[in-house]
């Protein structure tokens, strides 16, 4: 069994280390940088407003990186942990291309496994089927390579940023094999690619630095739940197990009492102050028109109609997950609830919802009760799901960080609390 004796000091490290730069993002666009600059550390590669935070021996993980090719500003980029692959990602068995020792992402029958069932799951649905990463997996190892119905995908946490994201691991045609590169942007994980060594953003699935710059990955949809829920409404779907090829303990939380903080460490950015910065928010895009939707909206406003440029969304929020990122047991964190987003409609027409209990909706039109999922549990619609409006949920600074320019849903001042709904 190989040992994950870096693991914990990287682990530490990185938490200790998130942050980002003051400079103006440029994203999207190439920023011109000599070839003959080399490497971004050297003194004489400084471009005006480009304050490299990056420590001397830094390029030594990246001797073939084209530093010429970057949508961002080098100086927004900090070091987070030792180097290249200081946290090892796992790759699913025949899922990679690539060499290297990561660790074995295996999986089983959820009605298998016997997790905590406030355990959160991150669960990734690919057409009609479903697979669940638990944080408390992904918290320790960050991104698995994996291959879903057919679709390589990589599935990635940032636990500085609560982002549990996923996307199709193809460009061009090819599939790429992704780490952890050590480096952050904005508290973000960085990640990279072993065929090109291309740099891309978690939060955002873009490539910001080397010979993919400015590509994007295509998303796929990723929602966190409670472990019982994805048990309860994907009884056919795998999960991935602890048996990684590691002696870690898994379900110990590496940043005790981080989401409690009030502050994300170590952040050089300011935050946007229109939410406390570590507030969980389910967030939606339609082009270029942002919305947040706060968990502390939706934990008093359980169900809510949002609108969003040409969009109408359907939020759900349910009880019953704890936090990855509160105490060290994270089966024994706070409840801080799973939301998701959907359209309001199944079975070919338009339904309205309403509080049914704690974690279930009523449909006026049928009478069918609904969960978080969106899985229809009884009534006339009973097996029917919602379809899924894209959306994840992550701490307000994050989100705030790469989508600027977002609004934020309030329910109505007069809106009662939940439980007396």
């Amino acid at each position: 069994m190989r040992r994950i004796a870096p693991l914990l000091a990287a682990v530490a490290l990185l938490a200790l280390a998130c942050g980002g730069g003051d400079e103006e993002a440029v994203a999207g666009a190439l920023i011109p940088w000599p070839a003959e600059n080399g490497c971004p550390y050297a003194e004489h590669a400084f471009d005006p407003g480009d304050i490299v935070r990056l420590p001397p021996d830094f390029c030594r993980d990246w001797p073939d990186q084209d530093w010429t090719r970057r949508t961002v500003r080098f100086g927004e980029i900090v070091r987070g942990c030792g180097g290249r692959d200081c946290i090892l990602a796992l790759d699913a068995p025949a899922a990679v291309s690539s060499d290297g020792a990561y660790g074995v992402a295996r999986f089983a029958p959820v009605a298998s496994v016997d997790y905590a069932a406030n355990l959160p799951v991150a669960v990734l649905r690919v057409g009609g089927s479903a697979r669940g990463y638990p944080l408390h997996i992904l918290t320790i190892h960050e991104i698995v390579n994996d291959v879903v119905a057919g679709v390589p995908v990589v599935a990635s946490f940032c636990p500085l940023c609560n982002t549990a994201l996923a996307f199709d691991r193809r460009v061009d045609g090819a599939a790429l094999d992704f780490g952890v590169s050590g480096n952050l942007r904005h508290s973000d994980l960085i990640m990279w690619d072993r065929q090109t060594g291309t740099w891309w953003q978690q939060a955002t699935g873009e490539g910001i630095v080397g010979r993919h710059a400015g590509a994007r990955l295509a998303p796929l949809q990723m929602s966190v739940i409670a472990f019982a829920d994805f048990r309860r409404a994907f009884p056919d779907a795998d999960v991935l197990t602890e048996e990684t090829g590691f002696g870690y303990r898994y379900g110990r939380n590496p940043y005790p009492g981080y989401d409690t903080a009030g502050f994300p460490r170590y952040l050089a950015t300011k935050p946007d102050g229109r939410l406390p910065p570590l507030e969980r928010v389910l967030t939606l895009s339609d082009g270029d028109d942002h919305l947040a939707v706060p968990f502390s909206a939706l934990a008093r406003s359980p169900v809510a109609i949002v609108e969003f440029g040409g969009t109408v969304a359907l939020a759900l929020w349910a009880p019953g997950v704890a936090s990855a990122l509160d105490e060290l047991e994270i089966a024994a964190s706070r409840d801080v609830g799973a939301a998701a987003a959907y359209r309001p409609e199944a079975g070919g027409r338009a339904l309205t919802f309403a509080p049914a209990g704690p974690g279930r909706f009523a449909d006026a039109e049928t009478g069918s009760v609904w969960d978080v999922t969106g899985l229809a549990l009884s009534g006339p619609l009973t097996g029917e799901r919602l379809p899924a409006v894209a959306h994840t949920t992550q701490f307000w600074f994050a989100w705030a960080a790469f989508h600027p320019a977002t609004a934020i849903w309030m329910p109505p001042a007069d809106a009662p609390p939940a439980a007396t709904r």
